[in-house]
């Protein structure tokens, strides 16, 4: 296992491991938390230093999730919708947008991003929201849905259709129509302030839509999602670490018809199993990485292959983890117990383990045998 560098005092990190039980009881993190983190340019990374981020490439920003995502997976969560608004607008946005949001995004406001709807999850096209220009301001109406990091935000990215098209606005949470309400009792990443919100005749700045409207759905989605499935998937190699970490530690320590349950044969594979699935999550997201950083073609591909293996494995990894733990895992707020109600979520944001299995079998289709393109390129 290796861990992240992690910027900002270690303090901080020390603070959120400590609580992070607690904060998922409670059902909230501190704002001063978040926006501490958020001021260390720790919720979104990749964000360049010109803008006041650390301008951390796929692989230093993975490694940097992972180590969030092993001690609390509502943070991570946080940092992950964080991350994809500041993506979108870095990606999307002209020269003067990203000079106005993205110092905002790291000097300590929050942010997410708003795409599901409430019949419009997978199906994004379906979505109602609708952004209508008048003049010099674009008025904003529709309703999103399990909105992660939305309780907290101080400015939204919603995505909505914009006549023919689709477009993303920065809408402020303080501004008139916009109505958010928490999610109440969200089964994991309890912190991580997941909340409907309604926009009713918001009426913002034209030059708050980045831009401007010329985009089509897919590309957006595809803009925004891509990071935060790579966000995931480091989270997910995060959980693994988290219940390896515990797990060995009560292994050694737990004695049972006189020696270690860790010496049990029955116990040692499923520890075995639980660090192979570490080790096959880590590969995949560091290969994601690579494709990130080269440019490579293979870059969307990868992205979903790491997202659809790193949680599926944090989900059976994690019930194993359980398993071994038993009763001393099985209290509220223990990171096992987070971790196996966590890892399920994981496998359907951003991208349900159905979409992502749909989208891998058609590139295998198209692409051809494997194994046919290897010696090919031998």
């Amino acid at each position: 296992m290796s861990e992240a560098p992690c910027p900002g005092s270690e303090d901080i990190w020390r603070l959120v491991e400590e609580n992070a039980g607690a904060w998922d009881i409670a059902g909230e993190i501190p704002r001063t938390v978040l926006s501490r983190l958020g001021a260390a340019g720790v919720l979104c990374a990749e964000v360049h230093k010109r803008y006041g981020g650390l301008g951390l490439g796929s692989q230093e920003s993975g490694t940097l999730t992972a180590r969030a995502g092993s001690l609390c997976s509502s943070v991570r969560s946080v940092m992950t919708s964080q991350g994809m608004a500041a993506w979108t607008v870095q990606r999307l946005g002209t020269a003067d947008q990203r000079a106005v949001f993205l110092p905002q995004l790291t000097s300590g406001r929050l942010a997410a991003v708003a795409f599901s709807e409430p019949d419009a999850g997978s199906d994004l096209g379906a979505m109602t929201t609708e952004l209508r220009f008048a003049g010099d301001a674009v008025i904003v109406d529709g309703s999103k849905t399990w909105i992660t990091a939305a309780a907290y935000a101080d400015l939204i990215v919603v995505i909505g259709k914009a006549g023919d098209n689709a477009a993303a606005v920065v809408v402020p949470t303080n501004a008139e129509g916009v109505t958010i309400e928490r999610v109440p009792h969200p089964m994991g990443c309890r912190a991580a302030g997941h909340a409907r919100v309604r926009l009713d005749g918001v009426r913002l700045p034209a030059a708050n839509v980045l831009g401007g409207t010329g985009l089509s759905l897919p590309f957006l989605v595809t803009t925004a999602l891509a990071y935060g499935r790579m966000s995931v998937a480091w989270g997910c190699v995060g959980i693994l670490r988290g219940c390896l970490g515990a797990v060995t530690e009560h292994a050694r320590s737990r004695r049972q018809f006189g020696k270690p349950i860790a010496e049990h044969q029955l116990v040692s594979r499923r520890i075995a199993e639980l660090y192979a699935a570490e080790q096959v999550a880590t590969a995949v997201c560091r290969h994601a990485g690579d494709c990130w950083e080269s440019g490579s073609p293979d870059l969307v591909i990868a992205t979903v292959l790491a997202k659809h293996v790193s949680a599926t494995q944090a989900v059976q990894a994690s019930a194993s983890a359980l398993q071994i733990m038993a009763s001393a895992g099985a209290s509220d707020g223990h990171v096992v117990a987070r971790a196996y109600r966590d890892a399920k979520l994981m496998e359907i944001i951003e991208g349900s383990s159905e979409i992502c299995q749909l989208e891998l079998a058609r590139h295998a289709v198209a692409s051809g045998n494997g194994t046919a393109r290897q010696e090919e390129a031998q």
